[in-house]
């Protein structure tokens, strides 16, 4: 149970929290959650990410343990498989609003990040790279509607991995996870948007 004083970080999405294609470190969440830890000592971790989860799984699995955790703040990373898998994009934007409502009655900031380029992993040249564009383009404006709607904080990581593109070393050897430099980078991205949420305390550590 968490003490009414902790400090808690709650992450929500699939693999790339969990840190798959990492080897060690974990993912963005514990990456992040390490800089949290450094500004706030004694903050709480809980991390929900499911490797392979899907924005239906969030809805179905890990939206309902969110309560109990009584956060202080959330990030969202979620999609990826959706567009893996060609989720329609109607159920998508249904899955993401109810995610959103819920999310919404713990009134405590939410930290939504929208989908990478997938169109410049490596694995996506023995694909084809204009169909993951396409369905990235519209998911992304669905997240973005979402986050406006809501009035959570959006990271646009599609436009920082095009910044990127090229850094092959910041996918694993599978060709589609990040390595563990793409789980730092992500982390640094999010990092600015989750500063300001840690309080006075914070406000002078890096």
């Amino acid at each position: 149970m968490v003490s009414a004083g902790s400090f808690t970080y709650l992450a929500l999405g699939d693999s790339t929290g969990v840190g798959v294609g990492a080897g060690e470190g974990g993912g963005y969440a514990e990456r992040l959650f390490q800089r949290v830890l450094a500004a706030r000592p004694g903050a709480l971790l809980v991390n929900l990410c499911q490797s392979g989860a899907t924005s239906a799984d969030v809805l179905a699995t890990q939206l309902p343990r969110v309560a109990p955790a009584r956060p202080s703040f959330v990030t969202l990373g979620i999609g990826i498989n959706d567009v893996a898998s060609q989720i329609p994009e109607e159920a998508f934007s249904v899955n993401l609003e109810e995610i959103a409502v819920g999310l919404g009655t713990l009134r405590v900031p939410v930290v939504l990040m929208n989908i990478p380029d997938l169109a410049l992993a490596p694995i996506a040249a023995r694909s084809e790279r204009a169909l993951y564009e396409r369905y990235i383009e519209v998911f992304n404006e669905h997240v973005e509607a979402t986050a406006a709607r809501h009035r959570f904080t959006l990271v646009d990581l599609y436009a920082s991995s095009r910044r990127l593109r090229g850094r092959t070393d910041l996918f694993s050897t599978d060709g589609f996870h990040p390595s563990a430099e793409g789980y730092d980078e992500w982390a640094a991205q999010l990092w600015p948007a989750v500063h300001p949420l840690l309080g006075e305390s914070a406000a002078a550590r890096p």
